[in-house]
């Protein structure tokens, strides 16, 4: 059977919405308390706000699923969203409640399987499409093979790496549900296709983003490798953890901006 698996999964309403849970919440008075929020960065190493806020400050603005935190000193607030686990399923959950409540511009910061052989742990890779190989994009959307950033944040991620004098290349990654499951004849495949990095989040807020008419991108840095056709992981880390503060700047940057 292929997807979707009932013939009107597209044309109707769902029954629950976006807009009943946060309307849910206001009701019982459990929203976090946000300034008017209007971009927000959904960042898988959750130790980073603490260990960032000497540069961005921030401050603890509730919950939803995640750890909310409010940048205090960029230009406009940005919710930082740490602590939610991870996968696209999620990442598309929250995304949807943070579009009704007012969030236009999303990007997601996370590390991620490098597959081709000219990339290192640490290598900064600015993601243009996903690969829809996770299931939530399909609940949204018609089988296609993609599902592409917001172009004008893609083009603004680079401008501001550039300025920083970072290093980064522009890319398609490969989202799965199934890390477990990432094959030799897929990883083969991808690799000729030039795909860059493998990681679980991308086209589940990609797919929100178009959903919604909403800017959205993302960001990957290079953990554990495939390339070579076998798992590989790193020896130190702190090439890492220097390209995530780097990516986290970026980002923050960006979204802070009018």
């Amino acid at each position: 059977m292929t997807f979707p698996n009932h013939p009107d999964k597209y044309s109707v309403e769902s029954l629950l919405r976006a807009e009943d849970i946060v309307g849910y919440r206001h009701r019982l008075g459990r929203m976090p308390n946000l300034n008017s929020p209007h971009a927000a960065l959904f960042c898988l190493e959750r130790g980073l706000p603490r260990r960032m806020r000497w540069r961005f400050p921030v401050r603890k603005a509730g919950s939803i699923n995640a750890d909310l935190h409010e940048t205090r000193r960029t230009p406009l607030p940005v919710v930082i969203l740490t602590n939610f686990g991870g996968g696209a399923p999620i990442v598309a959950e929250l995304a949807e409640e943070l579009a009704v409540m007012g969030v236009t511009r999303m990007l997601l910061m996370t590390w991620g399987g490098i597959l081709q052989p000219d990339l290192k742990p640490g290598d900064i890779i600015v993601c243009d499409r996903a690969i829809r190989d996770e299931g939530t994009s399909h609940h949204y959307l018609p089988p296609e093979k993609y599902v592409y950033a917001d172009p004008t944040l893609v083009e603004h991620l680079k401008n501001v790496l550039r300025q920083q004098g970072a290093a980064f290349s522009v890319g398609t990654t490969w989202t799965t549900d199934a890390p477990y499951r990432e094959t030799l004849p897929e990883v083969q495949d991808y690799q000729a296709e030039g795909v860059k990095i493998v990681e679980m989040e991308s086209a589940g807020l990609f797919t929100i983003g178009k959903v919604r008419g909403i800017q959205t991108a993302s960001i990957v840095v290079g953990m554990d490798s495939l390339a070579h056709f076998r798992w590989q992981v790193p020896e130190r880390l702190d090439l890492i953890q220097h390209s995530l503060e780097v990516v986290y700047a970026a980002t923050l940057d960006v979204l802070g901006k009018a």
